[in-house]
């Protein structure tokens, strides 16, 4: 006697050694021995022979129609072998049935089981929707493996096209061409954006990484909504009676912070330090408000940025030269020995006379200048004041403590796919005068907000590293007790917010930000990431034109400094890195570096140590 049983979800035959009621000893066609319960039993059959009984069986399932089946068993359960004797027309056989079971078992999506040996048949709208999808898969197969043959080639499949975004920089895992590109590339054990590269889908890595930071941070664009509504300075603001001065780089247009000074009957002067207010026609809530909180900041980059106010927002207020602009502006008294006697904070309008920009302010205000004791400038006079009194408070913040070195600035210039980098030196006159007096405004205005017991967005640093506080704190590298940023309004969230506090400070109004407001706390949090964000990608950018003016100007050997073991930062572009030929080197040394492979993509470049150019 023979059994064809069913066991763990799989059809199995045996010979029955020996039969226990409840249980069956068997032994397999391959001679191993188990014990079978009773009720798994299906089929008891004296003949054929167990040995082959499963592949005879399956060679009759095969040959069964199993669209044909399916009609025939109607829509009540049923128990196979009474389907069995239907379709054959006769008392099945021991082959017959074992088919038409195995037929019925590996068919799930045309038969439902219900039990040990029993079915349904599934409904035709449902049986319609199984065999779609399995008809879509195979489809799907089918294009995948076209896909995969297309990359292999390193051809871009036309569907790639429009879904390029997607694939490079947010794929969606599930989709078809994903997996196509992600089978691909382990096949030619590439990452997926460089065989997309190979497959002409990159033309332009400047895009790409562009793309890239803009598809995570700017999921809507880069571009303003068309409907804002009209920006217009507030009227009735009071007229001062000074003429201002703007300090910038010669591509700066939101001009932020201005200068002014008078001279007093006593010899004392009047120095006003005077910023841009949009806060006075940006309210919290309002449809720019919501932009510039959504931003928190302008985000730069060689050859553009991305503004944090739209362009009519930022002209409305910008500090340009030749217009009378409404501004938040802070005015010292100071006497001849450079002590100030006392300040104000006015909510006004002033004259815009000039905006000076460095690459001609600094031919004429450098030290050379101020050694001969003139500078052949209009505010001569006026720059020359300015910078002792920056050298006075400098001395005031810090004494004599070391400074540090202040490090070239790299400056990129970026036309046609060209780039030009030029250095320029910081800790200039000019450099001074103006940070000087921005850290005289802000820390002021933070102390005083401080002592009002007023909350702002207090920048705060003890211990090594800055961060943002409602509580202020004090900036030890500063050398000041309260610090904020509250002069760059145009271009970051932080200052339009602590501005906020000051003009209602100013005006005898309520601050419009509590100790505990929430709307505070998570501008404070927000402005934080977003601004290391921006910063990383700003690093990110100027190494990619600093590779590429390495291969554009054909670069074959760079110069560095050894800032310790293998780590150099070079001389002619912004990147530090470690370069592992160069062992036991001592800090400070130069050495000059062979330039290898330049890598666009990884924004990497091979460096190789030739030879140190000063003696240990």
């Amino acid at each position: 006697m023979n059994v064809f049983y069913e066991e763990d979800g799989e059809f199995k035959v045996g010979a029955v050694l020996a039969d226990n009621d409840t249980s069956l000893q068997v032994e397999a066609p391959h001679g191993k021995r188990s014990k079978v319960k009773s009720t798994a039993v299906l089929l008891r059959f004296e003949v054929p022979e167990h040995t082959g009984f499963m592949a005879e069986a399956q060679q009759y399932a095969d040959a069964i129609d199993i669209d044909f089946l399916w009609q025939c068993c109607g829509a009540d359960e049923f128990q196979y072998d009474s389907l069995a004797r239907e379709y054959y027309g006769h008392t099945p056989g021991a082959l017959e049935s074992a088919g038409v079971l195995m037929r019925l078992h590996g068919a799930p999506m045309y038969f439902y089981k219900k039990g040990r040996g029993r079915y349904k048949a599934a409904p035709a709208e449902s049986l319609k929707a199984a065999l779609a999808s399995i008809e879509r898969k195979r489809q799907q197969a089918l294009a995948k493996a076209a896909y995969c043959e297309e990359l292999a080639a390193r051809r871009l499949p036309e569907a790639f096209r429009p879904l390029l975004d997607m694939l490079l920089y947010k794929p969606d895992r599930n989709s078809i061409e994903w997996k196509a590109l992600e089978e691909a590339s382990a096949a030619a054990k590439l990452t997926p954006v460089r065989l997309l590269q190979q497959c002409g889908a990159l033309p332009d890595t400047e895009v790409y990484h562009l793309n890239r930071f803009l598809f995570e941070h700017f999921p809507r664009g880069a571009g303003f909504p068309p409907d804002l509504p009209a920006v217009a300075a507030p009227a009735g603001l009071p007229l001062a009676d000074v003429q201002a001065y703007s300090i910038d780089d010669a591509t700066t247009t939101e001009i932020d912070d201005a200068f002014s000074l008078q001279l007093l009957p006593d010899g004392a002067h009047r120095l006003g330090i005077h910023i841009a207010a949009p806060a006075l026609g940006i309210t919290p809530g309002s449809p720019l408000d919501v932009i510039a909180r959504e931003r928190l900041s302008t985000v730069y980059f060689p050859g553009s940025k991305i503004t944090m106010l739209p362009e009519a927002a930022v002209e409305a207020y910008t500090l340009a030269a030749g217009r009378i602009c409404p501004a938040l502006s802070i005015y010292f008294d100071i006497a001849a020995d450079f002590s100030i006697v006392g300040h104000e904070t006015r909510v006004e309008r002033l004259m815009i006379a000039d905006n000076l920009r460095h690459d001609t302010l600094e031919p004429v205000f450098n030290a050379e200048a101020l050694a001969r004791g003139a500078i052949a400038h209009p505010q001569g006079e006026a720059l020359a004041w300015l910078w002792q009194f920056s050298g006075s408070r400098l001395y005031a913040r810090k004494g004599d403590m070391p400074q540090t070195e202040d490090r070239p600035e790299f400056v990129f210039h970026v036309a046609a796919g060209k780039v030009a980098i030029s250095r320029r030196q910081r800790g200039t006159p000019i450099d001074q005068a103006v940070a000087e007096l921005m850290i005289l405004a802000n820390s002021t205005w933070a102390g005083e907000l401080h002592a009002a017991g007023q909350p702002a967005l207090y920048r705060v640093q003890n211990g090594g590293k800055v961060r943002t506080s409602t509580a202020a704190g004090p900036h030890d590298g500063l050398g000041v007790a309260q610090y904020m940023w509250a002069s760059s309004p145009l271009r970051r969230y932080a200052d339009l917010v602590n501005q906020r506090q000051l003009i209602a400070r100013a005006r005898g109004e309520p601050v419009v930000y509590g100790s505990k407001d929430t709307a505070l706390l998570a501008a404070m949090r927000d402005f934080e990431a977003a601004y290391e964000i921006y910063g990383e990608f700003q690093r990110n950018m100027e190494r990619y034109w600093s590779l590429r003016w390495l291969l554009q100007e054909q670069v074959t050997t760079v110069t560095g400094a050894v800032l310790r073991e293998n780590l150099v930062r070079l001389d002619q572009v912004p990147i530090t890195q470690r370069v592992p030929s160069l062992t036991a080197a001592t800090s400070g040394v130069r050495v000059e570096l062979a330039v290898g492979a330049v890598d666009l993509l990884e924004l990497s470049v091979h460096l190789d140590f030739k030879v140190v150019l000063e003696p240990q």
